[in-house]
């Protein structure tokens, strides 16, 4: 598995290696990290990936082999579009500049030891051409697949940015007028089914699991009600963090209808 690493210069910035594996079918996988760090992201952001768009490479260094994190060329663009730094449009630029259009025209990048390949090697000349057009016919897909679910993240994006704490039912509407076919029982039950929240039967029912809260996803509100008779109880409503919003609009924009279940 050849890897190929190369350099991004941020302007007024040190600069960052990024490495990139081109996989035999013409797809490429970015190492997590190094993405990360050139778009100033927090090593968080890729949590949240669909999951055909992120996974694990074994890369072999001198230090011997290793298991990396690695996002795809459409993983890539989703985290572009979620980084608030200067650094993204650049990043994105060189991507579309320097990187996309090096292996449009050679078919992969032509380091030193792939030169001296072609120059050596007819062979070489005939496998460049035929993942040239193998990559060409993936990258059309590619940008039609992009162009297509670039409304949704930045909607999801724009949701993660809203301060304040929504209810279920209104997280639910946020969904159906995004093509969404969910209403709020349907999405209730959907977090019940997934372990978001409790579903045993009880005074804890609808209640966010240990795992909802620990991940940050629901904060509980606690208000204090008066009754005829002079005693209070206290009520307990689920509410949704803005960091819950982007992850379960995140998973079911990238994912329904395979996420779809009857009420």
């Amino acid at each position: 598995m050849t890897v190929e690493t190369f350099e991004f210069t941020p302007d007024g910035a040190l600069p960052v290696q990024v490495r990139v594996i081109p996989n035999s079918q013409g797809e490429l996988w970015f190492v997590t990290a190094d993405v990360l760090a050139a778009l100033g992201l927090a090593r968080s952001s890729s949590a949240l990936l669909p999951d055909d768009e992120k996974g694990v490479q074994t890369l072999y260094t001198l230090g011997g082999s290793q298991q990396v994190a690695m996002v795809t060329e459409a993983g890539l663009y989703r985290l572009i579009m979620r980084s608030t730094k200067p650094e993204a449009k650049q990043f994105q630029r060189w991507i579309a500049h320097d990187v996309l259009p090096a292996i449009r025209q050679h078919g992969g990048y032509l380091t030193p030891a792939t030169i001296e390949q072609v120059l050596t090697d007819p062979d070489t000349i005939i496998r460049l051409a035929t993942d040239l057009k193998t990559e060409r016919a993936r990258r059309i897909q590619l940008e039609a697949k992009t162009a297509a679910d670039a409304p949704k993240v930045l909607f999801a994006d724009a949701v993660a940015t809203a301060p304040n704490t929504i209810l279920i039912g209104e997280l639910a509407k946020i969904l159906k007028g995004n093509g969404i076919d969910i209403g709020q029982n349907r999405l209730f039950h959907w977090m019940r089914l997934n372990e978001y929240l409790i579903k045993r039967a009880g005074t804890d029912y609808n209640m966010p699991t240990q795992r909802a809260m620990q991940l940050g996803l629901f904060e509980i509100k606690e208000t204090a009600v008066t009754h005829a008779d002079g005693h209070v109880t206290i009520q307990k409503t689920t509410k949704v963090t803005g960091k819950g919003q982007q992850y379960f609009i995140d998973r079911l924009l990238s994912r329904w209808p395979d996420e779809a279940v009857a009420a």
